[in-house]
């Protein structure tokens, strides 16, 4: 097995996958604000690795710990594309077996696998058999109208007997037909009682658990009952959150401040507008930063509206931090008119 475990670290915290969020540059700038959190990349097709002209599996170094998802049904190019993961220096693969989309179903794989618990198995034999790597599954907790826990428990248990002993759990069903994707991430609703419920059942295996999660408070409660927490859209929507995760494993651990996250990604950002990239394609990432304080939209406006077009970053930077201290000066100023008034 290469490397460290990152289920040695007491709790595990972890990024999801989210297809076109976190790619190799939305990965590094998280990295910047956690070193322990445990990244994941987007939802990567057996197809695309194997036959597609791009580099789906590149990643920076300093990404790790990082676990490539994998998207595929077919045990035989699942092996071959665990065997191309693990010499590319990847510790895990997780199999997807959540997404919703018709895409993917399309493909034969994500959440529609569920129903195919003998098929995820075989994969996970095979996958195992291929290289000397962990290979985990992320899942709903059940399709349509099969939203029980004996049919999670009849979806678990041959993975778990063919080797797998990592699940993340995804505290919603996932509804095939008559809810899009976005949909799928808001309207069946959260039940993490079940997903303690599957812990308490299966007390040997690593679970984690992701949907709706956006407090450090939310983390803390659901360490009580699994191994392991998961989030998603918030991490994204609110990166310093990120900054906040360490302090679980160190409580002297002080949060990076953004201003220092920022002055990181540069010599990133203009790296890779000299290898011909875009200055975007690592900015759109960063939109989130200084989400709800003052100066926040403005942020977003300056990188929005100039950051396709850039060159270089330096100014764009220092402009759009320029704004953000102009609208905290004004919040505080504010603030102390209306102590000075109410003490009046």
């Amino acid at each position: 097995m290469q490397g460290a475990s990152p289920y040695q670290n007491k709790p595990y915290l972890a990024v999801a996958p989210m297809l076109d969020w976190t790619d190799r540059h939305c990965r590094y700038f998280h990295r910047c604000f956690t070193k322990q959190t445990v990244l994941y990349t987007e939802m990567v097709t057996t197809g695309a690795i194997l036959f597609g002209k791009q580099d789906f599996l590149e990643y920076n170094p300093e990404e790790q710990p990082v676990i490539l998802q994998l998207g595929g049904s077919d045990p035989g190019a699942m092996a071959e594309c665990t065997a191309i993961a693990a010499e590319r220096g990847y510790n895990e693969v997780n199999i997807n077996v959540g997404c919703p989309s018709d895409r993917v179903q399309n493909g034969s794989f994500g959440a529609c696998l569920m129903a195919e618990p003998e098929t995820v198995a075989a994969c996970v034999k095979a996958m195992r058999a291929a290289a000397d790597i962990r290979v985990s599954v992320k899942t709903r907790l059940g399709i349509d109208e099969h939203d029980s826990d004996e049919f999670l428990q009849a979806f678990i248990e041959p993975v778990m007997a063919a080797g797998c002993e990592y699940f993340t759990l995804h505290a919603r069903t996932a509804w095939l037909k008559g809810l899009s994707p976005k949909q799928n991430r808001e309207v069946p609703p959260l039940q993490y009682d079940r997903v303690y419920r599957m812990k308490e059942r299966y007390p040997n295996l690593h679970i984690t658990i992701n949907g709706g999660i956006k407090t450090m408070a939310d983390i803390e409660h659901h360490l009580q009952f699994v191994d392991g927490v998961m989030i998603g859209r918030e991490a994204y929507q609110n990166p310093e959150l990120l900054g906040q995760f360490d302090g679980l494993f160190d409580p002297n651990h002080q949060p990076v401040a953004s201003e220092q996250v920022i002055a990181q990604m540069i010599p990133y950002i203009e790296q890779h507008i000299k290898k011909g990239g875009r200055a975007w394609h690592v900015l759109r990432h960063m939109l989130g930063l200084f989400n709800g304080q003052p100066g926040a939209k403005r942020w977003r406006q300056i990188l929005s509206q100039r950051g396709p077009q850039a060159v270089s970053v330096n100014d764009l930077f220092a402009e759009a931090l320029a704004e953000v201290q102009v609208a905290r000066d004004k919040f505080h100023q504010f603030m102390r008119e209306q102590t000075t008034y109410g003490a009046e």
